[in-house]
């Protein structure tokens, strides 16, 4: 073998030692691959938890936010999915609304206001059932709203005697108050329901200027009267009532009406008199008015504007 082919076999001999090394190295990788790059995994991890907690944060913030009363939502026919009756939650607590207490009008002055037998709670209750009586029926333009019993004070219960113009005994309630502005009802109970209501509002006084320190209440006249059609003829015993103001000057009432009499008692500015008549009359009741020391301050007889005979 000469120079020549001996230098081409050497060469040979590298160049299949290099490539065989490339080949070599080429399989190690293969077989050992390069270390996992740590910090990277590392870091897509913490994301992913972070990710996780922010919606389960989500998720209970929505879970919070349903009310206790939610409906719970449940598998239903083809048509969708269909709510289920509301289920409370087990953890919640629920507060009894308060049981509102009845409103109750103030209670007359003495306990002699309140005639035959008639109790403050029976007058209470029948003041009630006309303020409802007034708001059941229909209303007008100009109609007062006639507000709440705890408004009022009531100053006289007495019992009713019906008559041919309105058959059946029951009771009277009278309830009087200030505001917003003087009102006065008179009730009519029968058979523990109201049967009607008469109202004045206003301060009747006002009207007429040279009224004088007694006024009569003008639409009272059914607590003294029997119906028009009977005259002659009332039921008797007749038991009657009367009321109206007084001014601060007037210091006693006393009003005779047939053959009985009543000395009013005074309550906030009313004036309230009751009797039981047992003959037929056919004059109204006789009233005076009194001051302090006695003086007579007001004769019915001497008041032009007092209706002094009975209808």
């Amino acid at each position: 073998m000469n120079d020549d082919e001996q230098r081409q076999e050497a060469d040979g001999e590298r160049d299949f030692e290099e490539r065989l090394r490339e080949l070599l190295a080429e399989d190690a990788y293969t077989i050992r691959p390069s270390p996992a790059p740590f910090p990277a995994i590392r870091k897509r991890g913490v994301v992913e938890r972070r990710r996780r907690v922010a919606a389960a944060g989500a998720a209970l913030v929505t879970l919070a936010a349903m009310p206790v009363g939610a409906y719970a939502i449940g598998g239903g026919d083809a048509g969708g999915t269909t709510a289920t009756t509301p289920t409370p939650s087990a953890s919640a607590s629920r507060t009894p609304s308060p049981t509102p207490s009845p409103t109750r009008p103030a209670r007359p002055a003495t306990a002699g206001q309140l005639l035959d037998g008639i109790t403050f709670e029976q007058a209470a209750d029948g003041l009630e059932s006309c303020l409802d009586y007034s708001r059941s029926g229909p209303t007008h333009p100009g109609d007062t709203d006639l507000g709440t019993a705890d408004g009022y004070r009531i100053i006289l219960a007495m019992n009713s005697t019906g008559d041919s113009n309105a058959p059946g005994d029951g009771m009277y309630v009278v309830a009087v108050k200030d505001e917003p502005q003087p009102t006065r009802l008179i009730c009519t109970i029968r058979d523990g329901e109201a049967q009607g209501l008469n109202t004045s509002v206003g301060n009747d006084a006002d009207v007429i200027p040279d009224e004088g320190p007694v006024f009569t209440d003008p639409n009272g006249g059914k607590l003294y009267q029997q119906s028009i059609i009977d005259r002659g003829n009332w039921k008797l015993p007749f038991r009657w009532g009367l009321i109206g103001t007084v001014k601060p000057s007037v210091a006693k009432v006393t009003v005779s009406y047939g053959n009985s009499s009543s000395q009013a008692v005074l309550d906030h500015g009313w004036f309230v008199a009751s009797g039981v008549l047992n003959e037929q009359v056919t004059l109204a009741p006789h009233i005076k008015g009194y001051d302090a020391d006695g003086k007579l301050l007001y004769d019915s007889d001497d008041d032009k504007y007092y209706q002094r005979t009975l209808p």
